[in-house]
């Protein structure tokens, strides 16, 4: 079986407060981290009231802090609202105080809304349109320390300078990314529980076109899925509702705290509200371990993922760790751990 490992938003619920959800990020990691994953990473959105963190430069570090083992990461810094400087800065205090389990994950899009990512940017150097590559090249170069000769940033140091960046990942939804972490040899993950693009054909492309490089030898694709795993189909089902109908909410542009299966299950769905659900399942795995595992294994295979992120967001904390439980014993993390 493939290496598991998480991706974290520390959701909000309406019975869990913020504070609250960022408490339970760390439990999660905890829990995580005994059951045998590989990775935690954590996202960056702002203004998003069903989203706790806006800084997973901070939760990585307290995260690292209170686990022994499992790697903690950024699914992913939003590189278009910092300045290259600020995150190899933060990234390699982060690789200097956990040494080898850091990871520095990228991603191109604001994560929030205009108005909130003009409010991030407004005093950045900005550029017209998308400058993402622009500043990927100036984060590496902080790195490499090959600014032209001249150039007045030969006189600036990233610190601490005795630690290298952690490793770096291209973190994508469309075949922009996946091109990119292979033409500059980089690992790569695919959102698969939000992308519109094919993941399949996605990682396969970044795998036949991978170039290595400094960075990486051979390429590594991570695959991030969305699942709700429980002891039934049915209770799996249940603790999936919350997500139906806040992703219904979400495609009007309504970001509210994530409501309750009691609530989801209430709402009155019409005709065109339960095909747009059906529409978004398709990005969803949900049920008990073996009807989660039949559902994951084809498109495993087919995409030829090196390793499966998973993303479960569930109302009750309990049974977002039990569902972590479960599908650690279907991949058989503790058989490998034994090992």
């Amino acid at each position: 079986m493939i290496p598991l490992s998480v991706l974290d938003l520390s959701v909000v619920t309406t019975a869990t407060r913020p504070a609250a959800a960022l408490r339970n990020s760390i439990d999660l990691a905890r829990h995580v981290d005994a059951l045998g994953y590989l990775r935690y990473w954590l996202a960056e959105h702002h203004n998003l009231s069903s989203v706790a963190s806006p800084a997973p430069d901070v939760m990585i570090g307290q995260i690292a802090a209170v686990t022994s083992h499992i790697r903690i990461g950024s699914g992913g810094v939003m590189l278009p609202n910092h300045a290259p400087l600020v995150v190899a800065e933060r990234f390699k205090m982060l690789e200097a105080l956990f040494p080898g389990r850091i990871d520095l994950g990228l991603g191109r899009a604001p994560g929030t809304d205009g108005a909130t990512a003009y409010a991030l940017r407004s005093r950045l150097d900005r550029r017209e349109g998308d400058d993402f590559l622009e500043r990927l090249h100036e984060l590496i170069l902080w790195e490499t320390r090959e600014f032209p000769a001249g150039h007045p940033y030969n006189n600036v140091v990233a610190m601490p300078d005795d630690t290298p960046l952690p490793p770096i990942w291209l973190l994508g939804s469309s075949d922009y990314s996946s091109e990119l972490a292979a033409q500059v040899g980089m690992g790569h993950a695919f959102a698969h529980h939000f992308a519109s693009h094919d993941a399949i054909a996605a990682l396969t492309t970044y795998r036949a076109h991978f170039k290595p490089s400094a960075w990486r030898a051979t390429p590594y694709a991570i695959l991030a899925v969305a699942v709700v795993t429980a002891e039934t189909d049915a209770e799996a089902e249940r603790l999936a509702s919350s997500m139906d109908l806040n992703r219904l909410r979400r495609d009007r542009g309504q970001y509210s705290p994530l409501p309750s299966p009691e609530e989801a299950l209430a709402y009155p769905y019409t005709a065109a509200e339960r095909a747009s659900v059906a529409r978004n399942r398709t990005r969803l795995f949900v049920g008990s371990p073996a009807t989660v595992m039949q559902k994951l294994e084809p498109m495993i295979a087919a995409s030829q993922a090196d390793e499966l992120m998973v993303i479960t967001a569930v109302y009750d904390h309990e049974a977002r760790k039990k569902s972590y439980s479960l599908l650690a014993n279907a991949f058989g993390l503790g058989k490998q751990a034994a090992a």
